[in-house]
């Protein structure tokens, strides 16, 4: 029953992403390897809905090593633990609870001994931005601790980037790219191990780097992404967009562009308005407020969409159907999820 529920609720999220989405891309499941340790160390921009969509299209059911300030209640400690998230303590929580980390790479090692995969974000934080942060070395202790405790099991890592064409807008679009794996055994070397820590370090910034856009310089990040915004580049192809990236002036300042919509654009837009007032009243007075950081906006428009659509169509659906037939309601709830969805796909 635990493993039926899992994939209804994994099943729903990966229906409500491809809906939220006007396009998912992910390349490179292929070099995800099967049935073997693996630690996906993906780049960090745009909160949970990072962690979800990972969750949904790695081919694989991963654990989850999460800051350990979200398992403050019983009740979320039970449930993030259904959903297989593992606290992972940072300095900021205190240098007395740094020490529960240890527990936690010996768990990661038992989790890696059973053939299963962890997802970690290696920046140890997020943030909006098209830049790559400097990596933290935790993600290193784990693989070492699990390389020291299991030494004759392949353990390996696959980068993943994450690539967001408006990083915080609606309609979106996200690229996703796996990277091929890195055996960790081979890279480690227990007469040096800050070599060794160095080494995984460099070797993961870099590929995350080729797998997502980059502005190295953060002093001139302004400039460089106005400038690809105003090329109108393609986020989704990092690869093609880095390229760009190396080639532009980072002292020309560009002032932002709005793109002007055509006719049919603006009445597609007020159709989409008149069609979801409520939840889009809703919404902007009520939820969007509530919004404390930027990376988190992606995340808390996607869950109040989630959880807010199901009830604003039931409702729907039985106001017509008592008023009319209910005939009449399926029909205006599936041209409005029809309409919904082609909105979504071609914005």
């Amino acid at each position: 029953m635990k493993n039926i529920g899992y994939q209804l609720l994994k099943t729903w999220i990966k229906t409500g992403l491809y809906l939220y989405y006007g396009k998912i891309q992910v390349s490179g499941l292929e070099n995800v390897p099967k049935n073997k340790p693996v630690l996906f160390l993906p780049n960090h921009q745009s909160a949970l809905l990072d962690v979800l969509l990972i969750a949904v299209d790695c081919n694989r059911k991963p654990f989850f090593l999460t800051r350990s300030d979200v398992f403050t209640k019983p009740t979320l400690k039970k449930f993030f633990a259904y959903l297989r998230m593992i606290p992972i303590y940072r300095i900021r929580d205190g240098r007395e609870a740094l020490k529960n980390n240890q527990a936690v790479f010996d768990q990661c090692a038992e989790i890696f001994g059973n053939g299963h995969a962890i997802v970690m974000f290696p920046e140890a934080n997020h943030n909006i931005k098209r830049r790559v942060r400097p990596l933290s070395k935790g993600f290193t202790r784990i693989l070492f601790n699990a390389v020291e405790r299991l030494p004759d099991t392949e353990i390996h890592i696959v980068p993943v980037g994450l690539n967001y064409k408006s990083n915080s807008g609606f309609p979106d679009q996200v690229a996703i790219y796996f990277d091929k794996s890195i055996l960790v055994n081979t890279m480690y070397d227990a007469d040096d191990v800050q070599g060794s820590v160095n080494n995984v370090k460099g070797l993961v910034s870099d590929r995350l780097k080729q797998l997502t856009t980059h502005i190295e310089d953060e002093k001139a990040y302004e400039n460089i992404s106005g400038q690809l915004n105003a090329l109108d580049v393609d986020f989704l192809n990092p690869f093609e967009t880095n390229k760009v990236v190396g080639a532009l002036d980072k002292s020309i300042s560009v002032e932002p562009v709005k793109k002007k919509k055509g006719i049919l654009g603006i009445l597609a837009n007020a159709l989409f308005t008149i069609l979801n007032f409520p939840i889009l009243f809703i919404w902007r007075k009520w939820a969007k407020p509530k919004v404390w950081e930027p990376e988190f906006m992606g995340t808390l428009r996607f869950g109040f969409a989630l959880l807010a659509y199901p009830v604003y169509y039931a409702l729907l659906f039985t106001v017509i159907a008592l008023l009319c037939s209910g005939l009449v309601g399926l029909m205006v709830i599936l041209f409005l999820f029809i309409y919904n969805w082609a909105y979504v796909r071609n914005n």
